[in-house]
């Protein structure tokens, strides 16, 4: 792979992602010229009603999309490397569910009220997202490991089975809180959607990408090592075990983050990890930013379609991306199954 190759494919990704991104503030139940929307971008528009529609209502939710799409492509490319197996993404392995919970048991707990034990829904949604997410994760790991190996298959399996405990405990939870009003926002969690985008919902999201991002591209040269198998990492000089856990951690804090801020979109991790290491091959210093892209360019033009197939009814996002990640997640299992190399 060459530097060159390497610049371009990052060069159309930026130019295919603000396309996208313009087009989504263009399209929808109101559509908006493109030069109207350039006008409100760039504050030669006065105000009107497609400055509204653009900066206070689309704009919020595509910026979302992309942020949460890049989160979930970077950890689902990580979390490959950490358990080598392509399959694995934060949805498949029970990461997401684990974080949807702890976010419906802060809105439970809350009552509606925006106060939870004296703290914010808005600290608290997160940080209950976060518990579940690592719990999940924590208890995915655990039952996947059998005398002291772990498959691919086992792991996902695992995954799935910890995912449905989660979600039938969720609703549970819902039931026996004796509130049915709260369905319809248990139902933006198991789902996924941007619909609740706010300016005041981005900064955490953003925040955390950037820190998480950063952090991970420091770490490239130890998840290369793991791309060799534990025992060579091993004897390289990598603590595999402390470096795992460290990585997981921070996986399941970004996860849970944009969970929290968009409810469960899955399969993103799981699709433009695969469409990015075909771009730029493996080495995690040149993948991480084009899964970061590819994932951003993924659910802005998913939410988009979300918004536009059956205008004026907002489809939940990850309905859609179920919809396409599932017959993907399918293929690779046969391509495992047929012997190919994940």
């Amino acid at each position: 792979m060459t530097r060159l190759r390497h610049t371009a494919v990052v060069a159309g990704l930026l130019v295919a992602l603000a396309a996208a991104v313009v087009a989504a503030l263009a399209l929808g139940s109101v559509r908006i010229p493109p030069g109207q929307v350039l006008d409100a971008l760039t504050g030669r528009a006065g105000p009107s009603p497609y400055r509204t529609i653009v900066l206070d209502v689309r704009l919020p939710r595509v910026l979302l999309g992309a942020v949460v799409g890049a989160g979930l492509a970077v950890v689902g490319a990580v979390l490959q490397a950490l358990v080598r197996n392509r399959l694995a993404d934060p949805f498949l392995l029970g990461i997401s569910s684990g974080a949807s919970a702890g976010a419906v048991l802060v809105l439970v707990l809350g009552g509606g009220a925006g106060i939870v034990g004296g703290v914010s829904t808005a600290v608290a949604l997160p940080a209950g997202a976060f518990a579940g997410a690592l719990l999940s994760l924590v208890l995915v790991y655990g039952l996947a490991r059998r005398g002291g190996t772990m498959t691919g298959a086992r792991l996902v399996l695992a995954g799935v089975a910890v995912s449905y405990i989660l979600s039938a405990l969720t609703t549970l939870l819902l039931v026996l809180a004796g509130r049915p009003e709260q369905f319809q926002e248990a139902l933006f969690w198991s789902l996924g959607g941007l619909g609740s985008a706010r300016w005041d919902s981005l900064a955490l999201p953003a925040a955390v990408l950037a820190l998480g991002i950063g952090a991970l591209l420091t770490l490239a040269r130890p998840l290369d090592l793991l791309l060799v198998g534990e025992e060579g990492a091993t004897v390289l000089g990598l603590d595999t075990a402390r470096f795992r856990a460290a990585v997981f951690v921070l996986a399941s804090l970004v996860t849970a983050v944009m969970v929290a801020a968009s409810g469960a979109v899955g399969f993103v991790g799981l699709m433009v990890p695969h469409a990015a290491r075909m771009a730029v091959g493996a080495p995690h210093r040149r993948l991480l930013p084009v899964a970061a892209l590819g994932g951003a360019l993924a659910l802005v033009l998913a939410d988009l379609a979300a918004r536009t197939v059956a205008a004026p009814q907002d489809i939940p996002v990850g309905v859609l991306t179920a919809l396409t990640g599932g017959p993907f997640f399918l293929w690779l299992m046969r391509r495992r199954a047929d012997g190919a190399t994940l």
